[in-house]
């Protein structure tokens, strides 16, 4: 059973990314705020789920969340800045987006950069121990799959509205033969057999830090004609694009 929270006195919010190892498409992250006392059965990371059970607890959390936001960062920043950096820098976005501020902050994996001065806490596996993080991995996940079959419509040969731009030995095979487009990760080897976990942090420079304050601010990305997937207000969140 997950554990509800890690500090049972104050506002906690529990953070989560989704997309981190694909070869295509942002990485989205999401943070909620839960009541103490919310508790559904089927709640779970995300990828313990079937896509028809994260569906279901979407708008349940959405519902019964005292805050929730989501945010992404395009592919063009994941260059730029690294995917380490990207993941961080939406989970910071989502929080950005809170109506009501945290005390504390609960991170699945073991790396985060200090979001202003709240206080964190890095779990590994912390989407399958603690209900906000389990939350936000969901979220994060499903808004991320709602927007690669999206982006499918104009790219269809990457079949992405099944594969969600993962490093499948189909999308592998596609990108051998056709290519890459805009909205692939330019600086992931695209002919390497899917991530695993361990081996995302390979891809990054060394001295791994987060963005300088101006990356921070950076312009607001268009998405290269694809229509904003996501209302700039949808309950307690907007879906915010870097």
């Amino acid at each position: 059973m997950l554990r509800r929270f890690f500090h049972k006195e104050i506002t906690e919010a529990g953070c989560d990314e989704a997309g981190r190892g694909c070869l295509a498409g942002p990485v989205f992250a999401a943070a909620v705020i839960l009541p103490k006392g919310f508790f559904h059965p089927l709640l779970n990371d995300s990828k313990q789920l079937t896509e028809e059970e994260r569906y279901f607890l979407r708008p349940i959390i959405q519902q019964k969340a005292i805050a929730w936001a989501f945010a992404q960062v395009t592919p063009k920043m994941i260059d730029k800045i690294n995917i380490l950096k990207a993941s961080i820098l939406a989970m910071h976005k989502a929080l950005d987006q809170l109506h009501e501020r945290p005390f504390h902050i609960i991170v699945d994996g073991n790396r985060f950069k200090k979001y202003r001065r709240i206080p964190h806490q890095c779990i590994i596996d912390g989407d399958a121990t603690y209900t906000s993080i389990a939350a936000a991995s969901i979220l994060a996940k499903t808004y991320r799959d709602d927007y690669m079959v999206k982006l499918h419509v104009k790219f269809p040969h990457y079949n992405w509205k099944q594969n969600k731009g993962y490093a499948t030995k189909e999308h592998r095979e596609v990108v051998s033969v056709r290519g890459t487009c805009i909205h692939h990760r330019q600086t992931f080897n695209m002919l390497k057999p899917e991530f695993a976990e361990t081996e995302i942090l390979d891809l990054l420079p060394a001295g791994v830090g987060m963005p300088v304050e101006e990356e921070f601010r950076a312009t607001t990305q268009s998405l290269n004609g694809i229509p904003d997937m996501m209302p700039d207000s949808i309950g307690h969140q907007s879906g915010g694009i870097l």
